[in-house]
């Protein structure tokens, strides 16, 4: 019986005998296509290497775009405190209260200057540009620092709010379903 299968060249595959092969590396022939192969895998190897220093180089950019892009809306974002700081000062300069409003527009374009600053910077710019600014005018950092922190705990105080008012509620204990919360079951 006789194997009649083709390689994917179209060659036929009939095995040959031990005799009619030739010994690996005996022939010159043999000898280039491993030298060949050699050079083929090389080849492959240098292009995966480019291929993923390419996409490395790609993540890279990327990483710095969407930073690039945080720090522009975190410049906008210290910007309107600053502004809100300069507008709390003018009102309480009209009302009455001239010392503590004048403290508050200096700190609002104290702390405008450093958003005009931040845009286009990368976050360790913009730390050592915190630092600088906390070294020269430390009231207004720490009057940033508070404002923050007001702002954060009104945030998280809402976020709280809106979980526990979307949450079900659930009948207090001692009541079932239905029974009036005044009464009970015999409110007359």
């Amino acid at each position: 019986m006789q194997n009649d299968f083709t390689d994917p060249a179209g060659r036929s595959a009939t095995p040959q005998t031990p005799s009619s092969s030739p010994a690996f590396g005996s022939s010159p022939g043999t000898r280039t296509s491993i030298s060949d192969l050699e050079a083929k895998v090389s080849e492959d190897v240098s292009a995966v290497k480019e291929t993923i220093k390419e996409g490395a180089d790609t993540a890279v950019e990327k990483a710095k775009e969407v930073i690039s892009e945080r720090t522009s809306f975190a410049a906008r974002q210290v910007g309107g405190v600053a502004t809100a700081l300069e507008k709390a000062g003018a009102e309480m300069e009209s009302s009455g209260q001239a010392e503590v409003g004048r403290y508050a527009r200096q700190i609002g374009r104290s702390v405008q200057t450093v958003a005009r600053r931040m845009e286009g910077k990368d976050i360790g710019e913009i730390a050592t540009m915190a630092e600088d600014f906390g070294r020269k005018q430390p009231l207004a950092f720490l009057g940033i620092a508070a404002l923050a922190g007001l702002a954060a705990s009104r945030f998280l105080t809402a976020s709280a709010n809106r979980q526990t008012a979307a949450a079900p509620r659930e009948p207090s204990i001692g009541l079932r379903p239905g029974a009036a919360s005044t009464g009970g079951e015999n409110n007359g």
